[in-house]
């Protein structure tokens, strides 16, 4: 596949767009604001059906609670808030009310990530997939861009049963249009190799395609990208492959480098086909204010710190397999 720059658009605003496209095709459709209906788009749909839009205030817990019932009386609810909120604030609910009881319920996790920009750590959600995933029945989907948010939206609200959906609150690249491939649990190929895999979800997917570029520019390295966008369930065929035929994987988010998509990659690596990997995210650290460029560059998460680490995989694939051959020659000549 060939992707361009087609603009940029912030994903809340696919979410909001995709939860309009289902209130319009689902008459069970129903949403639930928690005082920022329009930081995280739900007002899109409050203002199409406002008799299916309930608000609860700032209580994001109760708001969780309220869509279990809903969705146990055979509605489909969504209730969306900042990721630091809907997500971690309200982990005893989504534990117990909604993934238990296996509850029909969607939750759009907004502002996620650094790209939150000057509302600084308390509000930059960097574990939510840590714990999300870990959740028995939980869909979970970080998507890349608009085009791909509205899409996830309307899927996960065709689907039975628990989902989350992560999204930012920036600008982001656009490069995904309503052909490119999207289902259920894949990680399709968004770029063909087969000297290192490239695995990133969210905003570093199109950073990785920038990535694979400029490997090829430089060092003649063929990149294989493949959109991580399913953390859950996660596409263990395409990981499998991309391990044997790449030999070294890199993976890529904008999340904590521990328990996200690069651990979760690597529990399918470990277990088939172990390989070299390297991780970009965020550092074992809080983030800070600032605006969402400048942290991303500060935090290290560009296509630069692919870059680097792509060519450390390599480099640690390569020397494995010097050792490994070394290996053979000296059992060779020990058994003459």
């Amino acid at each position: 596949m060939n992707f361009q720059n087609l603009g940029s658009k912030p994903t809340r605003h696919g979410f909001g767009q995709g939860l309009l496209t289902l209130g319009e095709r689902h008459s069970n459709v129903v949403a639930i604001g928690a005082d920022v209906t329009g930081s995280v788009m739900t007002s899109v749909f409050k203002e199409k059906f406002p008799d299916r839009f309930f608000s609860v205030g700032v209580a994001e817990q109760n708001a969780t609670t309220v869509a279990t019932g809903l969705a146990l009386s055979g509605k489909i609810p969504f209730f969306s808030s900042y990721g630091a909120f809907a997500a971690l604030r309200n982990a005893d609910q989504i534990r117990i009310s909604m993934c238990y009881n296996e509850a029909n319920v969607k939750i759009g996790g907004s502002h996620s990530g650094v790209t939150v920009g000057p509302d600084g750590a308390t509000h930059q959600v960097l574990e939510d997939i840590a714990f999300l995933r870990a959740l028995p029945h939980l869909m979970l989907v970080a998507p890349c861009d608009y085009e791909e948010t509205r899409k996830a939206t309307i899927l996960v609200g065709e689907t039975f049963g628990p989902a989350y959906i992560r999204f930012g609150r920036d600008n982001q690249t656009m490069f995904t249009t309503e052909n490119t491939p999207f289902a259920l649990g894949k990680m399709p190929v968004f770029r063909e190799g087969t000297d290192i895999a490239l695995i990133a979800c969210g905003v570093m997917v199109w950073e990785a395609l920038l990535a694979a570029e400029e490997l090829h520019k430089r060092h003649g390295i063929s990149a294989r990208v493949l959109n991580g966008a399913w953390i859950k369930p996660i596409d263990e065929e395409a990981i499998v492959s991309a391990a044997r035929d790449c030999g070294a994987i890199v993976t890529a988010e904008e999340h904590q480098v521990h328990g996200g998509l690069g651990s979760a990659v690597a529990e399918v690596v470990v277990k088939n086909h172990p390989v070299p990997m390297e991780f970009v995210g965020m550092p074992d650290r809080f983030g800070e204010s600032g605006e969402p460029r400048e942290l991303l560059e500060h935090f290290g998460l560009t296509w630069h710190s692919i870059y680097a680490s792509a060519l450390t995989a390599i480099a640690r694939r390569d020397k494995q397999y010097s050792d490994a051959i070394r290996k053979v020659k000296d059992i060779s000549r020990f058994s003459e």
